[in-house]
């Protein structure tokens, strides 16, 4: 299922993904810093939500108390129980 999340305190201003059962694919992100975003969606594409969350989760940009790899660990937890509920 696809999925979009908009973020918070951060350059990019939307994610989105595909989510199938714990996997998460096709990430896209809006704003932000391209070629970094573009490495970490494909760094991370086919990995679980909890390997993703294990890698990304707490990442800071700077004083900023989150980072866009932080949102997305963000957003899939969500996603996940999100689907896992309905």
């Amino acid at each position: 299922m696809k999925y979009s999340y908009r973020t918070s305190t951060v350059c990019a201003t939307e994610i989105r993904f595909d989510l199938d059962r714990d996997i998460v694919s096709n990430i896209e992100f809006t704003g932000g810093c391209n070629g970094n975003l573009k490495a970490i969606a494909k760094l991370v594409d086919g990995w679980t939500v909890d390997r993703i969350n294990e890698y990304l989760q707490g990442n800071t940009c700077g004083r900023r108390p989150t980072s866009c790899a932080d949102q997305l660990a963000k957003a899939v937890k969500k996603a996940y129980n999100e689907s896992i509920n309905s």
